[in-house]
């Protein structure tokens, strides 16, 4: 069997959990985002009954108010420009013959936030679990592909085709490198993300796998700025063959004036609990409730996340799982 990344729902050993550590980045935001971190990480850790938290801080300061926020967790200094670890930490892959790390090729989400240590982090984070992370010559961010364990994948063209990524690449071209890299050997391509998200359309704030073969997307509300780009992915995947459950959308939601990606779907499968972030929208039980009903051995629970938003992204953002290694 060749290496692949496990489905997020399978058992994990523990997760490493970004932690806000430069205040020039987070500025008024810093505080409440730490709280907000520490409140998933909680949550994930479970008393003990989930996983092992592991949050990583970036320096002395940093790794002191860890500690104190969440005594419970393991908390890492390694330097790091973000906290969006879903994407410049490794991916844990796993096979008969035993677990490898893969980590790809940075470029701050094309060239946008190009930050001291984002680019070495993954290869320092998979030496904690002596492995040696195999350094793959291509840009690929972890919340541009979502597995279903399978060897299935889902992405966007927006992200994986851009040319800020891998300029000259092709649709081929990525198929061939996910298929030697990750051990995927069917790759289903949605179409864009979300409006103004910075990531170039990460699939984790679109589409998730929730079992094998079955995918989750957004049914849009009446003011929904994403509504044609849900539709869009549903004809895809629908035209695919695998099989749909959609879940609510959280619709238009704005700060400052401005409208977000926001999304329900950058929820966080742990072993013991679901942690989904939610915005202070009418449709934010609505979809605890829905995202429940796909994991019923679990505690499923909303959570503000506003604060850890203004960074740019969410819970399965700022995370990436170990899994279960023996």
């Amino acid at each position: 069997m060749s290496l692949r990344q496990p489905p997020e729902w399978a058992p994990h050993d523990a997760v490493w959990i970004g932690f806000p550590s430069h205040a020039d980045l987070w500025e008024d935001d810093l505080a409440p985002a730490r709280e907000e971190v520490a409140a998933f990480a909680r949550i994930v850790h479970a008393e003990g009954k989930g996983e092992e938290v592991r949050l990583v801080a970036a320096d002395p300061a940093s790794v002191a108010a860890a500690e104190t926020l969440a005594p419970f967790a393991t908390v890492i200094q390694e330097p790091f420009g973000d906290i969006w670890l879903r994407d410049t930490g490794p991916i844990i892959l796993l096979s008969g013959a035993g677990p490898a790390a893969a980590r790809f090729r940075f470029n701050g989400w094309g060239g946008k936030y190009e930050l001291a240590g984002d680019d070495t982090v993954g290869l320092r984070l998979a030496e904690t679990l002596d492995l040696v992370a195999a350094s793959h010559d291509w840009v690929l961010e972890g919340g541009a592909i979502d597995v279903d364990g399978t060897g299935l994948a889902v992405t966007t063209e927006q992200c994986l085709l851009n040319p800020n990524r891998n300029p000259g690449m092709t649709r081929a071209d990525v198929e061939a490198r996910l298929r030697a890299d990750l051990g995927v050997d069917r790759l289903l391509w949605l179409g864009d993300g979300l409006l103004n998200d910075h990531t170039d359309g990460h699939v984790d704030n679109l589409a998730r796998f929730v079992a094998e073969g079955t995918l989750a997307i957004p049914e849009p509300t009446a003011d929904d700025p994403n509504a044609a780009v849900y539709a869009d992915a549903r004809r895809r995947a629908e035209a695919f063959g695998v099989r749909i459950v959609p879940l609510p959308s959280p619709g238009k939601v704005e700060r400052d004036g401005e409208i977000i990606p926001a999304s329900y779907m950058n929820f966080y499968i742990g072993n013991a609990a679901v942690a989904v972030p939610v915005y202070g929208a009418p449709n934010d039980a609505a979809a605890v409730e829905a995202i429940a009903a796909l994991f019923p051995g679990r505690h499923v629970a909303g959570y503000r996340a506003d604060h850890i938003l203004t960074g740019g992204g969410s819970f399965h953002c700022i995370s990436q799982q170990v899994p279960a290694l023996d």
